[in-house]
């Protein structure tokens, strides 16, 4: 038992002779994640050897040093770390480390769909859809006030013009009409009364929807039909 005693302390002379010649901060780092292992070991040891009434506190206070410690580091995370949000209409995905969003469509006619393959037009579109559900609401706003940070000021204008006299349309090419029914170009008449039915159906102000949504339909389907 005198050899233990000697040999403790000899190691303990040799730790503290390298820990003085540490810089202070390498120190505190060492003493901070070492001391309580090294506190709780010695403690174990001579509990071994029938010194509980020693060895027990020691340990007792390495455990207690430890919890303290870890409860004072900084939460850290890993690479890649996202979190997950999900509502009536989607689910919702933020990476940590990079700030970006993106959702994933849930319900609805556009289920499946990723936001991020979507134009701005589409996702208004998709805006008037999901009006009943406020959750979905605030998600889609918050995706697009990052990704399409003039969407209230644009729709507002395009409101506005709508309101005037339509004038804001006479621009809109057939690609543009077939791009805003979700049509391949050449679709026939049939086709073009069937989207526009359920795109009218989505995005009409009586289901809580935008009027100038609603007339942009209607004006690219009067372009397609002639």
């Amino acid at each position: 038992m005198a050899y233990l005693i000697l040999f403790l302390l000899f190691a303990g002379i040799c730790v503290f002779w390298m820990i003085l010649n540490m810089p202070p901060k390498k120190i505190a780092a060492v003493l901070m994640n070492s001391g309580p292992i090294i506190l709780m070991g010695v403690g174990g040891v001579l509990t071994l050897f029938r010194r509980g009434v020693i060895g027990v506190p020691l340990m007792l206070l390495g455990l207690s040093w430890w919890r303290r410690s870890r409860a004072m580091r900084p939460p850290t995370y890993s690479n890649g770390r996202k979190s997950t949000v999900r509502s009536v209409y989607f689910e919702m995905e933020l990476d940590h480390d990079t700030g970006e969003m993106d959702g994933r469509v849930i319900s609805g006619r556009m289920e499946g769909v990723k936001l991020s393959s979507l134009s701005e037009f589409q996702l208004l579109s998709l805006y008037g859809e999901i009006s009943d559900d406020a959750d979905s609401v605030a998600l889609l706003e918050s995706f697009l006030d990052r990704y399409h940070s003039e969407w209230r000021e644009s729709q507002n204008n395009n409101y506005s013009d709508a309101s005037g006299g339509g004038s804001s349309f006479d621009a809109m090419t057939k690609e543009e009409a077939y791009q805003i029914l979700g049509l391949e170009p050449g679709a026939s008449p049939e086709e073009i009364h069937q989207a526009w039915r359920r795109l009218v159906k989505a995005v009409h102000p009586d289901s809580g929807g935008s009027a100038f949504l609603t007339a942009k339909i209607n004006a690219a389907r009067d372009l397609l039909l002639g």
